[in-house]
């Protein structure tokens, strides 16, 4: 497995793009507040080294470059709560969709809502715990199914309800895989570092008002049981993304809707990793010709 502690990526003051260990102050622990890291040579799936030169952060990325992210595996309905409020039976195994990796963003990028997805009202936030596989994966018991995962970062996995329950023909694609809508981060954890990912405090403001606000232990998979079960005769790649579900308190799931609009900010946490800060932005109107 891989021997960083904290991994990010970032633009650094010297104009250059980095992978890096993060450097924190004592006692913190929100990767969003990194302003230096050890530079990391080489690739977090590969061989690489932790160096000893130390780069200024100008800005946090996305914690993986494109090529560095192989598949976007999400699930839905994993939280007891969130399926109540959903109106849904629990299920009894993983409700399982994919995102193109193209829908990944940075923890600071604006989340960009195409014309397409402003037809109609439904655009929602999920916070969401990210589990990142660190080395190849098959057939894995659930004993041993952390042992796989490299570490672990808050997402919002952004979905626009009409596309994704209405227009979508009773697929997911289209209402949550638009460009940017997987935006992560501030970095990764190490699983070293958090042994235990069911225990963990999660949650989402808009325009710094709390929205969701649960624990990881609500889930109905859990990472581990998530990896064995979708691990069986599927082989899990390093740069794997897993999206966990999202706890209680989506803008669907309000009387009335509380949909995002233009401008809003949406922070996604999640304890021992951070946050990530994101605007809503909508696309304008065609120029004509």
């Amino acid at each position: 497995m891989a021997s960083f502690s904290r991994l990010v990526r970032f633009l650094a003051k010297d104009g250059q793009t980095y992978y890096g260990d993060a450097i924190l102050p004592a006692g913190v622990t929100d990767l969003a507040k990194t302003s230096q890291a050890r530079v990391i040579r080489g690739s977090p799936w590969g061989r690489y080294d932790v160096t000893d030169q130390i780069a200024d952060v100008r800005l946090l990325l996305s914690p993986l470059a494109r090529e560095d992210i192989k598949t976007v595996r999400c699930l839905g309905l994993n939280y007891e709560q969130h399926a109540n409020e959903s109106g849904m039976p629990i299920p009894k195994y993983p409700v399982l969709f994919y995102k193109p990796v193209t829908s990944i963003g940075g923890p600071f990028d604006d989340i960009p809502v195409s014309l397409m997805a402003q037809e109609a009202e439904g655009l929602d936030y999920e916070c969401e715990l990210v589990a990142i596989i660190g080395r190849e994966a098959r057939d894995v018991p659930e004993s041993e199914a952390l042992n796989y995962v490299a570490g672990y970062a808050i997402g919002n996995d952004v979905s626009h309800r009409e596309w994704q329950l209405k227009r979508g023909g009773g697929q997911w694609a289209l209402g949550k895989g638009f460009d940017g809508w997987a935006p992560f981060g501030p970095g990764i954890v190490s699983s070293k570092i958090i042994k235990d990912p069911q225990n963990l405090k999660i949650s989402t403001k808009v325009n710094g008002n709390t929205v969701q606000d649960s624990t990881t232990k609500d889930m109905i998979f859990g990472v581990a049981k998530t990896i064995a079960i979708i691990s069986q005769g599927t082989t899990l790649l390093p740069g794997d993304l897993i999206f966990t579900g999202t706890p209680q308190g989506v803008g669907s799931g309000r009387k009335p809707p509380l949909w995002l609009k233009d401008g809003d900010i949406v922070d996604v946490s999640l304890e021992g990793v951070g946050t990530c800060t994101n605007k809503i932005e909508f696309a304008k109107s065609r120029s004509k010709l």
